[in-house]
């Protein structure tokens, strides 16, 4: 009986001592293999933001789990656990799991999407859902904006990978119209020539493509001329704004003016009783409406009885 026991107890000790070195060699490889795929992925030149880990770290995560679990079951079954009956909970548990967490597991999979595809990037101008800003930080679970107002916008990734993202970065530059009117009467070749010479002295717009000016419409108080240019996204809102203060410093300079609408009402005596004075209030048959631009023709719209 004894023997038996002791039989036992050293065929136990032997399964233990095999265990603990599947576990030891498990935790050792998964280890390994963690830190192999963190630094495979980091080397991977796919629009990789320098710093930004999270990728790398949430998958090399993913790969020592998973040499982990491998490592257990062989541990418990070489102590004689029956894993069929644990792997069935554990199955059902991760079930119910996966269901109870479905919007948080949803973002988390759109974050996988977003880190590896790169829409955008930590830094990045972007629009996301109608709001404007800049990205200030991006995980897994969530995107972080901070709008031009200040205010910190947070995202859930399952919300932005699926809608519209427009990222005004990528490309490197952004385009600028300026539009302005100017006198009828004004010269529009030196109109359009002080359009060009504003832009090309500004050294942050780009060259290739070149400015251009153009006249674009005709409205009804003044000639609609338009400057087009381009610079980098991060020059943009201060460019637009220099170059519609300088150009109309250069305007004003060279006597070209800028006309606004402006109606004149003109009103004649009414016509009243014989030897009445004359009523300092016009009637409406002899009044008489004059809209002109300032600095333009005149047009005169008169209604009146002989």
């Amino acid at each position: 009986m004894i023997r038996e026991v002791l039989a036992a107890i050293g065929a136990f000790s032997v399964r233990l001592l095999v265990a603990a070195v599947i576990l030891a060699v498990t935790l050792w490889a998964a280890k390994r293999l963690s830190n192999f795929a963190r630094r495979t992925l980091q080397r991977v030149p796919h629009h990789h933001h320098p710093g930004d880990t999270t990728l790398s770290d949430f998958l090399s995560g993913i790969v020592k789990w998973v040499v982990i679990a491998i490592g257990l079951v062989a541990v418990l079954q070489q102590v004689g656990v029956q894993t069929a009956s644990v792997l069935a909970v554990l199955g059902a548990a991760s079930l119910a799991v996966g269901l109870a967490l479905q919007g948080t597991l949803s973002n988390v999979a759109a974050g996988v999407m977003i880190l590896m595809l790169r829409p955008y990037r930590i830094g990045d101008r972007v629009e996301l859902n109608g709001r404007s800003g800049k990205i200030k930080d991006l995980d897994l679970f969530h995107t972080t904006v901070t709008d031009y107002d200040g205010m910190t916008l947070v995202y859930p990734n399952g919300k932005v990978f699926g809608e519209l993202i427009i990222n005004v970065d990528t490309s490197g530059r952004r385009r600028i119209d300026l539009a302005f009117g100017v006198d009828y009467e004004n010269d529009l070749d030196l109109a359009l020539k002080l359009l060009l010479d504003c832009a090309d002295a500004d050294a942050r717009v780009l060259k290739d493509p070149a400015p251009w000016s153009r006249v674009t419409s005709l409205g009804d108080n003044a000639v609609n001329v338009t400057l087009r240019c381009w610079t980098t996204p991060g020059d943009w809102q201060d460019v637009k704004c220099d170059l519609i203060k300088v150009v109309k410093e250069r305007f004003e300079a060279e006597g070209l003016s800028f006309p606004f609408p402006q109606r004149v009402m003109i009103f004649g005596e009414a016509q009243g009783d014989a030897g009445a004075s004359p009523s300092p209030l016009a009637s409406p048959q002899s009044a008489t409406s004059t809209d002109r631009p300032v600095g333009g023709h005149a047009s005169t719209d008169r209604t009146g009885q002989a």
